[in-house]
């Protein structure tokens, strides 16, 4: 049974470790290799290519782009695991909207892999209030605990607040995100905060301006430096083209 089809695989994760195989989460073929079986692992989009440091956009030779010479974003450093694309993209949204928690240690240890230069604490960007009664978690400050477990660093809680209730970033075209996350955090804690490098960990990157904004606020309180540590990032339409040709070349035949 495949999440692709939109149906649940309710395989708690103590019991699916009993299991001498189980259906890939993707495709729904029995797999004795984890949540994904290794014909499917082999094809998520993993973001192989010369990236810019910055904002983890494809650029030949890992340059920072243009983008962000021209408008640097208030974090210095990004990492991103995977392109939002076919499949990931059906993995995040199950962990997100249908609460498929099983996935958050599969994609937190994929991004932590990808780690290295260490940070000195790892928060998640938080949800408001309202929103995080709605949905029941946040499923970055899952992710965030799980970094911070593999990583052995510290994990920041109650740090910062969401103190505006803005519209999904999703729901706005880019030009209009920035403005929307305008002053919609409030830090909380400056005194774990200052003078120290701070990772904030997301599902997504898609324009930055949440990460941007939570950055901004956490500079303006004191932190040394910022970097957004993400499980996947939105690519545009010639940066997915790429990873989906290197995906097919490392994909086995057959």
């Amino acid at each position: 049974m495949s999440i692709l089809t939109g149906h649940s695989l309710n395989i708690r994760p103590f019991i699916a470790h009993l299991l001498p195989a189980q259906p890939c989460l993707l495709c729904g073929a029995m797999s004795d290799d984890g949540l994904c079986c290794s014909a499917c692992r082999a094809a998520l989009p993993y973001l192989d290519a010369d990236l810019c440091p910055v904002c983890a956009r494809p650029v030949p030779g890992s340059a920072i782009c243009g983008q962000c010479l021209q408008h640097p974003p208030a974090f210095e450093h990004t990492v991103a695991a995977f392109a939002y694309a076919f499949p990931l993209d059906q993995l995040v949204k199950a962990l997100k909207f249908r609460e498929q928690l099983i996935l958050v240690n599969f994609l937190a240890d994929a991004l932590a892999a990808r780690i290295r230069e260490r940070a000195d604490g790892v928060m998640a960007l938080p949800l408001h209030p309202q929103r995080l009664r709605s949905r029941g978690f946040n499923q970055s400050q899952l992710l965030a605990a799980r970094i911070a477990q593999q990583l052995k660093l510290p994990l920041l809680t109650g740090c910062v607040e969401r103190v505006r209730d803005t519209p999904p970033q999703s729901s706005l075209p880019w030009q209009a995100r920035a403005k929307n996350m305008r002053s919609a955090f409030a830090v909380t804690c400056g005194t774990e905060i200052q003078g120290k490098h701070i990772a904030i960990v997301d599902d997504v990157m898609t324009s930055g301006a949440s990460l941007g904004a939570l950055a901004t606020a956490l500079k303006q309180a004191g932190a040394r430096a910022v970097s957004a540590w993400v499980v996947a990032r939105t690519l545009p339409h010639a940066g997915r083209t790429s990873v989906r040709q290197q995906t097919a070349r490392s994909t086995p035949s057959g």
